[in-house]
């Protein structure tokens, strides 16, 4: 497991990170003919980035927001996207995935934090055990993005999911987030219709939504951490995806972008 202390020096909150961790490096070049081999893109590469990835990034987004963050991740994974210049458009993206080892924090002292954050990209260290042990140990506003789909699980958890793994899931919780993309986003308190709401996202140009999913993750547990209310967190945190989206690669707005 990788661990980093809190950041910045004087935080607003003081929050857990826990959750799969990944490398992300963007390879930037053109493509400009097919190769005479196959009919595939000649890729050429001009430049090269190296930002965190999975759980890194909501490291990043929370940090831009001025929060402390104590971050515990899993082994390490990479994933390397090949991007072209003129276009912006992804043509590749290679996976080297690792399966990693399950966090344990059975002996981990939790008072001292406002919140927790999961982010569960099903590589392996988070479980629903841990998930559980987290939940009867810790008192304050727990958030998670998961890939499983068993939600009733975490019953008393903002759970935050996607339009796609919405579909997926096979029961439901209590204190359910969908993101529906361009669309914004849902909350749902129970299986009732009538205890949804919907929410709206402005309409922005949108060049790459990798990242997006993290930055709203951050937003959310910051502004119900500051505010105390669910329905203002959201909509703080579609303005922050929104923003995300607007640039190329994984991006990790500021306060005053969002405001």
């Amino acid at each position: 497991m990788t661990e980093l202390k809190d950041t910045p020096q004087h935080p607003k909150f003081k929050i857990l990170l826990i959750g799969d961790n990944c490398t992300d490096v963007y390879q930037y070049g053109t493509v400009d003919r097919l190769s005479p081999e196959a009919p595939v893109p000649v890729f050429v590469p001009f430049r090269s980035e190296t930002k965190e990835g999975m759980a890194g990034n909501v490291a990043s987004n929370l940090e831009a927001l001025g929060c402390g963050v104590t971050f515990i991740g899993g082994q390490v994974s990479k994933k390397t996207r090949l991007i072209d210049l003129r276009s912006k458009q992804h043509v590749a993206r290679i996976d080297e995935d690792v399966v990693s080892e399950e966090i344990n924090l059975k002996n981990a002292d939790l008072s001292q934090y406002d919140s927790i954050v999961i982010s569960d990209y099903a590589k392996g260290a988070v479980t629903y055990e841990l998930i559980e042990d987290v939940r009867s140990k810790f008192s304050g506003p727990i958030f998670l993005d998961t890939k499983k789909t068993d939600l009733a699980a975490f019953h008393g958890i903002f759970v935050k999911i996607n339009e796609l793994e919405y579909q997926r899931r096979v029961s439901i919780n209590d204190r359910l987030i969908v993101t529906l993309g361009g669309k914004g986003a849902m909350y749902k308190t129970g299986r009732d219709p009538k205890h949804e709401t919907r929410f709206v996202a402005p309409a922005v140009e949108v060049v790459d939504v990798t990242g997006a999913g993290d930055t709203f993750l951050a937003a959310v547990a910051y502004k119900y951490l500051e505010t105390n209310n669910i329905n203002t967190a959201i909509e703080f945190a579609i303005r922050a995806a929104s923003i995300t989206v607007e640039h190329l690669g994984v991006y990790a707005p500021a306060l005053e972008e969002i405001a």
